[in-house]
């Protein structure tokens, strides 16, 4: 008994040492953690916004990122996740909204179904937040094509955050949608440890289109 209990106290368990060796590697690989993106639609017009933080693990590695892109028919798209992947899904949407022209709605559809099906695509680790003059649409790896009932939307670490803010505030008559947009990320920015600051936007309709109208 004496000999067993000494060989316990010697050598740790299996599971303990493979828990330790899970820990190792996942310090070795650590995790990249995205980003905050909300988009707000109120009175006619759409804000998108994001913060420009990529992490590492414990490492900011840019502070400055743009992660709202404007595609050259004009649709929004913000995104997180891993940069690569979600590049390579805004080629894709590009791709279908020039097979179906101002259908947003179906273009994204048909994104999440190769996004789920193709074996490369569903490997991609990213979200996107699509908005054009009539709809806003969260698009997933699962498959899922979300539209927002309230005319609120956001992907991302900090998402909970601004969401609920902005959610808060969408009443609040002398408030546009990117000023409701502007306050949901600072309150992100001052929750959530892999949001910053240094907020990029878009809105639609442009401000010049806006005018001739």
């Amino acid at each position: 008994m004496n000999h067993l209990l000494r060989r316990a106290l010697v050598q740790p368990p299996r599971c303990v040492r493979s828990f330790h060796a899970s820990s190792l590697s996942n310090q070795a690989l650590p995790d990249r953690h995205g980003t905050t993106i909300v988009c707000v639609r109120k009175d006619g017009k759409v804000c998108m916004m994001g913060d420009g933080m990529v992490s590492q693990g414990n490492m900011i590695v840019k502070s400055n990122t743009n992660k709202i892109r404007v595609l050259k028919d004009g649709t929004l798209v913000g995104f997180a996740g891993s940069t690569a992947d979600a590049f390579t899904l805004l080629e894709r949407l590009e791709g279908k909204l020039d097979e179906y022209p101002g259908q947003l709605t179906r273009s994204c559809v048909e994104l999440a179904k190769g996004w789920r099906t193709d074996k490369y695509l569903r490997r991609l680790e990213a979200s996107l937040v699509v908005a054009d003059a009539n709809v806003s649409l969260e698009v997933t790896g699962n498959g899922d094509v979300l539209e927002s009932s309230d005319g609120i939307l956001g992907v991302g670490s900090g998402s909970p955050f601004a969401i609920a803010a902005a959610r808060a505030l969408i009443d609040v008559t002398e408030l546009s949608a990117e000023d409701i947009a502007k306050k949901a990320m600072a309150v992100a920015s001052e929750m959530c440890v892999y949001t910053n600051s240094n907020f990029r936007s878009e809105t639609l309709p442009k401000e010049d289109e806006a005018k001739t109208e």
